[in-house]
């Protein structure tokens, strides 16, 4: 599972586009980074920058980006909107799967530290990056913006986390730049069936965490109710993390609730459109739909297809491309204009689609390379291949049983069991490709040049990694396909009696795909050097070949007594 982070850096140019190609320019010199959107304001003289990647490809985008906004962008003559106290002004690290803030926070650290080591600009960690509580505000980093920085820079208090603590001429042209770790935000409009803009505020005074402002008398044209320090008392809103405004739209003529969800980890796209439709039906009005603004990770919309696939009490293990479909209706994603998935979620748009992978052939496409003249695709990608097919039925048969009529109230019981299912199989289809890569890595190896002592050393070396990795593959395969068999067992005692047959055919492909897997196990184990390694995963191997034996034969014994 690839880590991913999204940056978004702000750079002091929305003007001049051959400046902000330059930086932009640089961010894609770097392999395995997606530009994703590239965003001038010519009134706040800002661009916002959005790239997405593996965390050491994004850093070290970043660090290119940064170090030619230096060169292009002269602060002493910058003048716009927006707060502003750099040329990179802020270049905040956003996790967005299979990352935790942790490590993002560890990576922004690392970010900051080569700015100001390298580049000579002083860096202020900022949000979750911060290294002092003061320091978690953008706003109070940024207080007195470029022209303050000579004096808050040199100062005991303000001095930067990573770079100079001096003013020079290069920071007087760079300024500062603030580097954090911020959760993902998500700009996400909500339709409405009004044209009224004073409707959508009420609206979105009812739901957003600032609320509305507390009057004496008439709610809406009362005197301001202040507290003891003069500021006005505020009545908060249903939603925390959530900024919103209502707005009318003259290319839908329509009326809006405008969000900002700052946090989806603590308010979900799908809680922020329920709240929302909740107050509308209150005050009389229609959600419609709504709107993405720029991109989504995958896990929010799964999230909300999963969310409205239990209020329907629906299984929620099925393909990912169904859960976003049930997401897509149920939010109202396609309102406006068609909702495409490939462009508005982030894992989709990174997915490199390789039209050679096995898994991306068809079935009779499949089966004919496998019977080609090639060595690979062989057993290993067979075995892994039967194993999903295997996990698919199993998962077939609890979806079915939470389907059943009659059996409504055991519907999350069975969605468990499908989301289980659904697991095995994935991870296995992912074995497929993955076992014929490396074998591929094998063949590689022993291509390398041999002409020299060294590389005869380094041609060994590879071809011992490669033949390693050729063994940990298929032990991988065989471990999830005996694990998978839970499921089938389970399906087989309690599923669908109409569908146990199904479970059966699933057992016999889940062992045969263990059986097969060793196979491969052991081809590769004899070549190995490290023989204390081949003992112990071909001994580990056999035992799970065992106990798939085993459990095979419980499942048959199950599914022949209901037949």
């Amino acid at each position: 599972m690839r880590k991913l982070v999204e940056c978004v850096p702000n750079f002091s140019e929305g003007v001049d586009e051959n400046i902000i190609s330059q930086i932009t320019g640089q961010i894609e010199t770097v392999k395995n980074v997606r530009l994703i959107d590239v965003d001038p304001g010519r009134a706040t003289n800002r661009t916002v920058v959005t790239f997405v990647g593996e965390p050491e490809d994004v850093i070290e985008a970043a660090f290119r980006a940064v170090k030619k906004a230096q060169e292009l962008i002269d602060m002493r003559n910058h003048k716009g909107a927006h707060p502003r106290f750099g040329a990179t002004d802020v270049c905040p690290l956003v996790p967005v799967s299979n990352i935790t803030m942790e490590e993002t926070v560890e990576y922004a650290h690392k970010l900051g530290k080569r700015i100001g080591d390298e580049l000579g600009i002083p860096v202020f960690a900022y949000e979750f990056a911060a290294t002092e509580e003061k320091r978690r505000s953008l706003a109070n980093c940024r207080k007195g913006e470029y022209e303050a920085l000579k004096e808050r820079i040199t100062s005991d208090e303000w001095k930067p986390d990573f770079g100079p603590a001096k003013w020079n001429e290069s920071i007087a042209k760079s300024g500062v730049t603030a580097v954090g770790a911020r959760n993902f935000l998500v700009a996400y409009n909500v339709n409405l069936n009004t044209t009224s803009v004073r409707r959508a505020n009420s609206i979105a005074f009812d739901v957003r965490e600032a609320g509305r402002v507390k009057r004496e008398g008439d709610p809406v044209s009362g005197k301001k109710m202040l507290d003891e320090h003069g500021e006005p008392v505020r009545i908060p809103g249903k939603l925390k993390k959530v900024r919103g405004i209502g707005w009318f739209i003259e290319e839908y003529g329509i009326a809006q609730i405008s969000m900002n969800l700052t946090d989806i980890s603590v308010t979900s796209i799908h809680e922020a459109f329920d709240a929302v439709y909740e107050s509308a039906h209150e005050r009389g009005l229609r959600v419609t739909g709504s709107e993405l603004v720029g991109v989504v990770p995958l896990k929010a919309m799964i999230e909300a297809g999963k969310h409205y696939l239990r209020l329907q009490n629906r299984s929620t293990g099925i393909p990912d491309s169904e859960i976003i479909k049930i997401a897509v209706k149920s939010l109202g994603l396609d309102d406006l204009y068609p909702f495409e998935a490939d462009k508005k979620i982030i894992e989709y748009i990174l997915k490199d689609e390789d039209p050679n992978a096995l898994v991306n052939k068809t079935l009779t496409g499949f089966a004919n390379e496998t019977a080609s003249e090639s060595p690979a695709p062989g057993g290993g990608s067979i075995a892994a291949y039967m194993g999903a097919l295997g996990s698919a039925l199993a998962t077939m048969v609890a979806n079915l049983s939470s389907h059943k009529r009659g059996w409504d109230d055991r519907c999350p019981e069975f969605s468990a069991w499908a989301e289980k299912g659904k697991y095995y199989q994935e991870a296995l289809m992912k074995k497929v490709d993955e076992d014929t890569k490396a074998f591929n890595c094998i063949m590689d190896a022993f291509k390398m040049a041999k002409g020299t002592e060294e590389e005869k050393k380094e041609r060994k070396e590879a071809i011992d990694n490669a033949t390693k990795y050729a063994t940990e593959v298929p032990f991988e395969t065989m471990k999830l396909c005996y694990e998978s068999m839970e499921v089938m067992k389970a399906m087989a005692e309690i599923g669908n009696p109409n569908s146990v047959t199904d479970a059966g055919v699933g057992a016999l492909a889940a062992r045969s795909g263990v059986i097969g897997a060793l196979l491969n196990v052991k081809i590769n184990a004899a070549d190995l050097t490290d023989k204390a390694f081949a003992e112990k995963i071909l001994k580990d191997g056999e035992e799970i070949k065992q106990k798939a034996i085993a459990m095979e034969q419980e499942i048959m014994k199950i599914v022949e007594s209901k037949i």
